[in-house]
């Protein structure tokens, strides 16, 4: 784990921008040692990855996982609570006005996720019904941990919160779009933004995985 390494690139990345699990091995079976193929080793995370993080989630169906498992794919993040009757709504509507916006064959390969500060009421029934009331597809994730998880994904994601005496959280309002290895590839602070900024920092992310297929083709 290399937190110390990760935590100087997000906050270098945050001065720029002046804002506020390796993929599943199927087992060889009914073969001896001497013949089983040798299986690729999965690609490193960089220092900038907050799939580094081991940090135990809880996800809308009751599954627990790791950051980790949701790589493979551009995911576009916010920190939200379900509860919440003002700003969050407005980020989720900017987050569905991204993907509305995307190219179809970008959209089905890119992930969205909403983690909650609330990790007393956003139990995963709340975030089910969460789910169900704003009709979230499959391709959403919606997150809860224990509370100093979530201070630490909230730190190395420049997002700042703080719970008030009604359990409501005070709270920055920050998009940020990750590549498909968790690095932070672009962040959008604010409410109501052009849903531009977000899908170019989506097609950034696609960028290496593209070069890296052209390369292959060639």
């Amino acid at each position: 784990m290399k937190i110390h390494h990760l935590l100087t690139a997000v906050s270098v990345l945050a001065l720029v921008r002046t804002g506020l699990a390796a993929e599943p091995v199927t087992a060889l079976t009914n073969q001896a040692d001497c013949c089983a193929k040798e299986l690729p080793a999965a690609t490193p995370l960089s220092d900038r990855s907050l799939y580094q993080l081991d940090s135990s989630w809880t996800n809308d169906a009751g599954a627990a996982l790791q950051l980790a498992s949701l790589r493979g794919r551009p995911q576009v993040v916010t920190m939200f609570f379900a509860s919440c009757q003002f700003t969050c709504p407005v980020l989720v509507k900017d987050m569905r006005r991204i993907e509305a916006a995307l190219p179809e064959n970008t959209r089905t390969n890119v992930g969205f996720v909403l983690v909650s500060f609330d990790s007393t009421r956003d139990t995963p029934a709340t975030l089910a019904q969460y789910r169900k009331t704003h009709g979230l597809a499959a391709n959403w994730t919606l997150l809860r941990a224990a509370p100093d998880d979530v201070l630490e994904l909230g730190a190395l994601l420049g997002v700042k919160f703080k719970k008030d005496l009604r359990g409501d959280f005070a709270h920055s309002n920050v998009i940020t779009v990750l590549d498909a290895d968790g690095a932070i590839v672009r962040q959008i602070v604010g409410l109501n933004r052009d849903a531009s900024e977000a899908i170019g920092a989506v097609e950034q992310a696609f960028t290496p995985k593209k070069k890296e297929q052209k390369n292959k083709t060639e």
